[in-house]
């Protein structure tokens, strides 16, 4: 028994400008009728009696007797079975960015309209710097391989994500990689948060350098350590769920290892200003690769503190303790 919104295939019987019947066996004849025709040009203009065809039924019996039939509509059915096949078969498909709006990019894919949502972009581009509608405009034009993460055809809703389109593809990737390895890579992003890393033997691998293991001191904008495009050498410290975590600093001599004999309690040193914190001061001493900390204690309150000294001049102070085990070295700024 047929059923409206059921998908029948027929072979063509005869094709006029306003009419195209078919033959649906059993089931008697499927009429497509002259509006449905205009619509469906692209695929009726180059149909011929005797071919087979797909038609999604918009009536049973219709006044003229006939089954009537929606090509496109079978055409779009067609194609959400063909997304919802994407997603279950986990597959990375290329899209081209169409327009954009504040939540996101907008595409197609498989001849129906889908959307990458901005937070399903990859981490550069959702946490990079700038304003996110510059960066979306920016995209538009381009193509980005993404996977298909929900399909809903009654709502007609098709989500797709570029960040697990890239985190899949990493991990199968990551499989050729171990911990421990040492990487030849170029800096391919730079964040608040870290420096992205593009493997030189591999391109389509990338892995993040945490602002934590850029270097031994603290750095406050990795800026100040390399710029995108820069050559740099990194270790492997973790592979997990397709993300790859790296260290610069793992490469690097431990500078608390071979502290300076100049570096003892009761002596002066010269060191500049780096940062504030609610604690106190960081200060980068003559060396560059080590770091003291002066107590907002010693000034009562940080407004104090940013009285008598200022990010990025030189001051002179003195060591009142070095402690190499726990990379700590506290600085009293001479009177």
């Amino acid at each position: 028994m047929l059923k409206p919104g059921e998908i029948v295939k027929g072979v063509v019987l005869s094709k006029e400008p306003k009419l195209i019947t078919v033959n649906l066996g059993a089931y008697g004849t499927g009429a497509i009728y002259g509006g449905e025709i205009q619509s469906a040009r692209e695929i009726t203009r180059n149909l011929n009696i005797g071919d087979e065809i797909r038609g999604k039924i918009m009536s049973v019996d219709n006044e003229d007797g006939y089954v009537e039939l929606s090509i496109t509509e079978a055409d779009k059915q067609k194609a959400w079975e063909a997304v919802q096949e994407l997603k279950d078969d986990e597959e990375i498909v290329k899209v081209k960015i169409s327009s954009f709006n504040k939540g996101g990019l907008v595409t197609e894919l498989k001849g129906l309209p889908a959307f990458l949502p901005a937070s399903q972009l990859s981490l550069k581009a959702e946490e990079g710097e700038g304003n996110i509608d510059n960066a979306l405009e920016g995209l538009v034009g381009s193509e980005i391989e993404v996977r298909v993460i929900d399909v809903n055809p009654r709502a007609k809703k098709l989500i797709v994500s570029e960040r697990s389109a890239q985190e899949m593809g990493t991990k199968e990737l990551a499989k050729n990689y171990d911990i421990g390895q040492t990487i030849d890579g170029v800096v391919s992003g730079v964040a608040d948060f870290g420096v992205f890393v593009r493997f030189a033997d591999n391109p389509a691998v990338e892995g993040l350098v945490h602002v934590s293991e850029l270097a031994y001191r603290i750095v406050e904008n990795p800026k100040e350590i390399v710029k995108i495009d820069d050559p740099v050498k990194v270790t492997i410290t973790e592979i997990k769920d397709g993300k790859i975590s790296l260290s610069r600093k793992a490469l690097l001599p431990d500078p608390w290892e071979s502290i300076p004999d100049s570096m003892k309690e009761g002596a002066e040193v010269e060191g500049v200003v780096y940062a504030f914190h609610p604690y106190g001061a960081i200060v980068n001493l003559e060396n560059g690769d080590l770091q003291g900390q002066v107590h907002v204690a010693d000034f009562g309150s940080v407004d104090e503190m940013k009285k008598q000294m200022t990010v990025g001049e030189k001051y002179t102070f003195i060591i009142e303790n070095v402690q190499p085990e726990e990379k700590r070295i506290t600085l009293k700024l001479k009177a």
